[in-house]
């Protein structure tokens, strides 16, 4: 019995691994060939860049107000936080270095492509499983407009383009709300406070912010719309692709994270 059991311990594990590889495999594919749609046809091509422009707008221009509230409360949270234990060493003025660097290296992609999930992320599942349910992604097949290229490959372009873009105005909002604790709290002007936070920062601890950015859109765009595709019949399960769009992006996000800010770590990036 236990050397059963260990068995079908371990083929339930087997089982598991498999099916994430082939999710990974599976997710990899999709933006691979999203991305081969760019280079298609001139039509495609014109179609593409309309519909990624629409795109453009609705996840950078529409994540503005909520990006901008929440890392410039954050970047006052990480002030008043940092100041509480820098008090204690007379290090007060190392407030400005702190804020700057855990924004721009860690809290202004990561907070940035959370709120991404929940906007676009979590749209993405919802649309392209809307379509499967009613067959309007046959309905496509048949006007000869391929599904991936047609739905995939703009929203594939808008991210690439308004991440990036969204996390260096998240990392000036941060920026912006540690200076007011700065001000108000620790002695600083604002001009001495940016002054501050330009000696702390390396042109690396905002690189590394930017290449997270790139990859957390892959990791959006690829998993938001691969869980629509594999929706199943009924309305039920558009809601059940949305869910899962959003666990499984935040899940990957802070995986690739976590694995970037080791290697930065390693090859001396952090």
């Amino acid at each position: 019995m236990p050397r059963l059991r260990i068995a079908e311990l371990l083929s339930s594990i087997g089982s598991a691994a498999e099916s994430r590889l082939a999710y990974l495999g599976g997710l990899a594919q999709l933006l691979v060939r999203a991305s081969t749609h760019v280079f298609t046809s001139p039509l495609k091509r014109s179609l593409s860049f309309q519909r990624a422009c629409h795109q453009a707008m609705v996840i950078g221009v529409g994540a503005l107000p909520v990006i901008s509230f929440i890392t410039f409360f954050i970047g006052v949270i990480m002030a008043l936080q940092g100041a509480y234990e820098l008090r204690r060493f007379g290090a007060l003025r190392l407030v400005a270095d702190g804020v700057a660097i855990s924004i721009t290296r860690e809290l202004g992609p990561l907070v940035t492509a959370i709120v991404v999930i929940g906007r676009s992320g979590s749209a993405f599942a919802a649309e392209i499983g809307t379509m499967k349910v009613t067959e309007e992604l046959d309905a496509l097949e048949t006007m000869a407009l391929h599904p991936i290229g047609f739905l995939v490959t703009p929203k594939l372009l808008a991210m690439l383009v308004m991440m990036p873009c969204l996390t260096i105005w998240a990392d000036l909002m941060g920026v912006l709300g540690g200076s007011v604790f700065g001000v108000l709290g620790a002695d600083f002007t604002f001009a001495t406070y940016l002054a501050a936070t330009i000696d702390a920062l390396f042109m690396r601890d905002i690189i590394t912010g930017l290449v997270k950015s790139i990859v957390f859109a892959l990791v959006i765009t690829g998993v938001g719309c691969q869980e629509g595709f594999a929706t199943g019949a009924g309305s039920e399960e558009v809601g059940r692709s949305t869910t899962a769009a959003v666990v499984t992006s935040i899940f990957l996000v802070v995986l690739v994270d976590l694995v970037f800010t080791a290697i930065f770590y390693v090859t001396g990036g952090s």
